[in-house]
């Protein structure tokens, strides 16, 4: 035996079906069949694979282990299929184009990317662009591409979060923390700290436990738009990366932290097989124009 295994299209699409409506009898409804047809046919692709991929249950189908690997593998190959298509048919035109799916954090999303895709869609109007926001934690935006939900995802970059080894990515820029307080206030640092669970300490631990005079959170919002405008208002003072601060409102003053301030690098991530793909080459062109 030598470790061939046959699935069609279909196949793939019932297995990301499945994982996608967490059950045989909701896939089957997007699929246009039935609970048993897909039962059916997820039997055989276990047999072909050899492992369980789904343990069934009163709850429906959930992905075991190697399930979810074989639904990541399965969503890359049914895109880079549709770029087979867009790719297949765009030379002959000279045209750049389809569908090109974006994971990105909300800073990144509402400050880098705009001017970005102005100028991609501009180049390449028959590119499709669409942004999904993630927040930044666990598995973050290059979990979004590394699970094949995302084309390139826009992510933070470092010792506690580096590039995943199945991937491929650069950094984009290196961007400084500052202090964020109630414009006017006369000793900001005597507030209580604003935080948010996706702001990025873990890259600068060392810095942020040696500053005796940065309390522990007493307030925690959901973003750090929520952030911005609870300092705003007066309730504390926060410690954010630049992106965050773009048109930071006038209520709030931006105190430059020094020299020995933290950072946090910001960068994108793809899959091997994406990144040699026209609408993704042509979107790394453009984000790295931005760097200039």
């Amino acid at each position: 035996m030598d470790g061939t295994v046959d699935l069609a299209p279909q196949e793939l699409r019932t297995l990301v079906a499945v994982a996608d409506a967490g059950g045989f009898s909701a896939a089957a409804v997007p699929l246009g069949s039935t609970q048993s047809a897909v039962s059916h046919a997820m039997r055989g692709i276990e047999r072909k694979l050899g492992v369980v991929l789904f343990e069934r249950g009163r709850y429906g189908a959930r992905a075991t282990p190697a399930g979810a690997r074989a639904v990541a593998h399965a969503r890359r190959v049914l895109r880079m299929l549709e770029v087979m298509v867009t790719e297949t048919r765009g030379p002959g035109t000279g045209a750049v184009g389809g569908p090109l799916r974006i994971a990105a954090f909300r800073s990144a999303a509402l400050h880098l990317l705009p001017p970005v895709l102005e100028r991609l869609t501009a180049a390449h109007p028959a590119i499709e662009p669409t942004v999904h926001v993630v927040r930044e934690i666990g598995p973050g935006t290059a979990g979004e591409v590394a699970q094949g939900r995302a084309d390139l995802g826009i992510a933070t970059i470092g010792t506690g979060s580096p590039i995943p080894p199945e991937l491929v990515g650069d950094v984009l820029l290196e961007e400084p923390y500052a202090l964020v307080h109630p414009a006017g206030h006369p000793a900001p640092r005597s507030l209580p700290l604003v935080d948010w669970a996706e702001n990025c300490s873990s890259y600068t631990r060392a810095w942020w436990a040696a500053q005796d005079w940065i309390p522990a959170a007493s307030v925690r919002a959901e973003d750090d738009g929520a952030v911005l405008s609870m300092v705003g208002s007066g309730f504390g003072m926060a410690i954010m990366p630049r992106l965050s601060l773009t048109a930071a409102p006038s209520s709030v003053e931006v105190t430059d932290l020094g020299a020995e301030r933290p950072t946090r690098t910001v960068g994108y991530v793809t899959t091997p097989e994406l990144a040699a793909t026209a609408a993704v080459r042509a979107l790394v062109r453009e984000l790295r124009a931005g760097k200039k």
